[in-house]
């Protein structure tokens, strides 16, 4: 079991240096490209391993996983050669980590609970859409405007409900978001981060299995490997029922319950977009129930 857990985690350190290294080109690292067709995308491992002051050998091991323990000197040369920002340099090291003291056991899943005084705060929220969420962006709890926000996701039963599913199979997702394409590369970012140190919790493989068989675009992302798209402060949607509604967007950490997160939407008081979250509030159906664990496989193709 050890040895499994510790070749699953040297893989998943290899896959994130693999998918860096294909994507940055030679040009961007300040290498000369000769004449010819490079078969290789973005750098060769020789090249990355002479800017980063390694043998060719040790990054090859590397990026194979059979290398499982690079000092921290090792992961800031590797970094550094890739042009890698702060985000993309702490993921690396946070895999590295997780390589190097593998657990034989796998952590316990964060709680699905959502305890009562958050209930209250995201009713003493309205008309501000505000939902809890868990680390596989699943909904766990909302006030009205927090679920009908993202039109259509009420269709859905309950326990259904999660924010990157419903970006990328339901039919409503494209329209609903001006910028849709900036909204799943995000998304993806974040599941990616979020799965590269817990590559075994089934909340996540579920998910990303799913996703996987039923959408291209959801594929493509997650093979690119990108742990740094941000999401914007400030998103605009074009509601079938309210219109369209630009809104501020935050993102809390629910203390006490790792993996949860509260995120909240306003729009400053008098304004029409405050006024649409008032008309949202009022239209929308009040939360009836909350959901159970999801199954591995559901939502709607494309």
């Amino acid at each position: 079991m050890a040895s499994e857990s510790a070749h699953s985690e040297g893989a998943e350190l290899g896959r994130y240096l693999r998918a860096r290294r294909t994507q940055t080109s030679p040009e961007h690292v300040g290498l000369t490209v000769g004449a010819g067709i490079r078969r290789t995308p973005g750098l060769r491992r020789e090249e990355l391993a002479t800017l980063a002051g390694i043998s060719i050998d040790y990054y090859v091991r590397l990026e194979r996983g059979k290398e499982t323990r690079p000092s921290p000197s090792v992961l800031d040369a590797l970094a550094r050669a890739l042009h890698m920002d702060d985000q993309e340099h702490q993921h690396l090291r946070e895999l590295a980590a997780r390589a190097a003291r593998y657990a034989p056991e796998p952590p316990p899943a964060p709680s699905r609970t959502v305890r009562p005084h958050l209930k209250l705060l995201l009713e003493s929220l309205r008309p501000n859409p505000a939902y809890v969420i868990s680390r596989s962006m699943d909904m766990l709890a909302w006030n009205p405007g927090g679920l009908a926000l993202y039109a259509g996701l009420d269709d859905w039963p309950a326990k259904h409900r999660n924010l990157a599913r419903y970006l990328f199979l339901h039919p409503a997702a494209r329209d609903l978001f001006t910028d849709w394409d900036r909204q799943i590369t995000a998304c993806v970012a974040r599941l990616r981060a979020t799965a590269g140190t817990a590559s075994d919790a089934p909340d996540l493989t579920n998910l990303v299995g799913e996703l996987l068989l039923k959408s291209a675009d959801f594929a493509g992302l997650w093979e690119r490997y990108e742990v740094t798209g941000r999401k914007p402060a400030q998103k605009t949607f074009r509601h079938p029922l309210v219109g369209q509604v630009t809104l501020t967007s935050q993102s809390l950490h629910v203390e006490g319950t790792p993996g949860q997160r509260i995120g909240v939407y306003t729009a400053e008081p008098g304004s029409p977009d405050h006024d649409a979250l008032l008309l949202l509030d009022m239209t929308a159906p009040r939360p009836t129930q909350h959901p159970s664990p999801a199954p591995k496989n559901t939502g709607q193709q494309r």
